[in-house]
């Protein structure tokens, strides 16, 4: 039963947390010092004009907290699509994926917060493709979690006729 369409929405859910990991999230940059400061899964990364310690930024915090849970998201979407013949057990491992991509968002904005204050406050940041494709993954899960249910009703009412 791995060719069903819940399987084809949990790999796009996998794909969109692994690209997570490798596009940016965030990204914001100060005109007036040349100053750029990058989001991404793992890390900050700084652009300056002027190198050394005099440009006072640190790191806003541990990122790679995001990364765990795109990581983490993903792997259990590719073990969801095996377990097709439990599908009590894909409905649980759907809703604790639910729960990971939640985290991954809630921990992309916290981390975006953190870098507006590291460089110029009266200009903002954009956010980029990577933090948007939670978005994408969450909505997915969500159709794959809809048919897995349809299944399982489906099963359920040949049970009945028998």
């Amino acid at each position: 039963m791995i060719q069903r369409i819940q399987s084809v929405f949990l790999l796009l859910l996998a794909l969109c947390m692994v690209a997570v990991l490798f596009l940016p999230l965030w990204h914001k940059a100060d005109p007036t010092t040349g100053q750029e400061l990058t989001m991404t899964a793992l890390e900050f990364s700084y652009n300056f004009e002027t190198k050394g310690p005099e440009n006072g930024l640190t790191p806003p915090g541990p990122v790679w907290v995001i990364a765990a849970f795109a990581a983490a998201s993903a792997a259990v979407a590719l073990f969801e699509i095996f377990q097709f013949r439990n599908r009590f057990l894909q409905l649980k491992l759907g809703m604790l994926n639910l729960l990971l991509i939640l985290c991954t968002i809630g921990a992309g904005f916290y981390f975006s917060t953190l870098g507006e204050q590291a460089l110029n406050v009266k200009m903002l940041g954009s956010y980029q493709a990577g933090f948007y494709l939670p978005t994408l993954a969450l909505m997915l899960n969500l159709l794959a979690n809809r048919f897995i249910r349809r299944d399982e009703q489906l099963v359920r009412s040949m049970d009945r006729l028998r």
